[in-house]
């Protein structure tokens, strides 16, 4: 693994290069978070995603994107045509990630109850990640959240969007511990 210094704030020592020898070994049909690069990379996803509030469909597709980025549980990012933009509800809040650029939030709602700040998007994602300005991302602590039928939990820390599934190990950013990654 590649030590460096990084200017991050974050003391981040990892990039995906090697695995460090903590990491969970994958076994057959697992991805290691460890061998994702840094910086994060966007690929094409075309396994079936569905989001669910209650009985509500939020969201479903089969073209979704996911980025994959050293430590982090994939991210996947629906296009705005397999969203229920009639279950959003945007909020006047923000973020700025270092790759994508200005985040905008939603609640996300099945007519019965809402659920403070379940979705995100880049409006004007940075060139890299063009590909998935105006698509929604959800966090799965929040809302149901599935790949090919299978629930995927939320990244450990309260802060990361990523989906983790039993094809994926780790152990993932966001774990007690992990902050001087």
């Amino acid at each position: 693994m590649t030590a460096t210094n990084d200017d991050d704030g974050f003391g981040w020592h990892y990039r995906g290069s090697e695995r460090p020898p903590f990491a969970i070994e994958p076994g057959p049909g697992q991805e290691s978070v460890w061998d994702y690069p840094r910086p994060p990379v966007l690929v094409a996803c075309d396994r079936r995603i569905d989001v669910r509030l209650g009985s509500r469909v939020v969201a479903s597709t089969r073209a979704a994107f996911r980025i994959l980025e050293t430590a982090g549980a994939p991210t996947y990012y629906l296009p705005p045509e397999a969203v229920d933009f009639d279950a959003l509800i945007a909020v006047d809040a923000q973020s700025f990630c270092e790759w994508k650029g200005i985040a905008r939030y939603w609640d996300v709602t099945d007519g019965k109850r809402r659920v403070a700040r379940a979705a995100w998007s880049y409006p004007d994602a940075g060139d890299r990640f063009a590909a998935i300005a105006g698509c929604i991302a959800f966090y799965c602590d929040r809302l149901d959240c599935r790949i090919d039928g299978v629930r995927a939990f939320p990244q450990p820390g309260g802060f990361y969007g990523g989906w983790v599934t039993p094809d994926v190990v780790g152990p993932f950013k966001g774990e007690p511990g992990t902050r001087d990654w």
